[in-house]
Formats: structure tokens, sequence, C-alpha cells
């Protein structure tokens, strides 16, 4: 599968963003997908992931109650809503998709996407 991450940018802290991962190829609703983030001199997190039919989600302590992650099966499109941005939110997100049943900071991916730039300025 392929996937095409979008919607990063240069946003003030309390700000808004969603980012959007189109995949293409192989049937999206098979796949458990994430989003991951990677701040400059820091490894690489996971953020959000959801289940393949959206039934189930899990978030990062760092970001519970701010950011949410939902998908579109019919559209091939997972979606990450960021609010009340903060300036270490501030990295590359990265969509990833996982053959692997597991939705939790243990997701696997099978599949990265290219990266999106979030920039939160305080």
């Amino acid at each position: 599968v392929q996937l095409q991450a979008s919607g990063g940018g240069l946003v003030q802290a309390g700000g808004s963003l969603r980012l959007s991962c189109v995949a293409s190829g192989r049937t999206f609703s098979g796949y458990v997908m994430g989003w991951f983030r990677q701040a400059p001199g820091k490894e690489r997190e996971i953020v959000a992931a959801i289940s393949r039919n959206g039934g189930g989600t899990y978030d990062a302590d760092s970001v519970k109650g701010r950011f949410t992650i939902s998908r579109d099966n019919a559209k091939n499109t997972v979606y990450l809503q960021m609010s009340s941005l903060k300036p270490e939110d501030t990295a590359v997100y990265y969509c990833a998709a996982s053959l692997t049943a597991v939705v939790g900071r243990e997701m696997r991916p099978d599949y990265w996407g290219q990266g999106t730039q979030v920039t939160v300025s305080s």
C-alpha cells in the first residue's frame, strides 16, 4: 500500500490542524492505521492508532483530549484532527499502516507515508 500524508503547516500555539493520509493499493480496510511523529533529536513515537473498522482507537497520553484519529474506508483516508496545539507538538508526522491487529503503543507498521511537517509557534 502507498500512503500520502498532507495537511501539515505552521500554526500558533492553541491552534488546530487536520492531517490526512490517503492510501492506494491493497484494501485499505484491511489495515490498522496510525499516526507517528518524530521531533528533531528524538525517536519516532506513536501518536494515535485506529482499528480496521474505526471502532477502536488509541491515543498517546501526550495528545489525549487534544487529538482525534478517524478514518473513512470509503475514501481510503485516515485523519488526525489536532487541537490545542503546543510547541512540543512540533514534529514530522507520519501515517502508517499495519497488517497486524494491534491498536496501541505496540503497533508495528508495515508501511509508512512520507511525512508532513507540523510546526507550532509559541
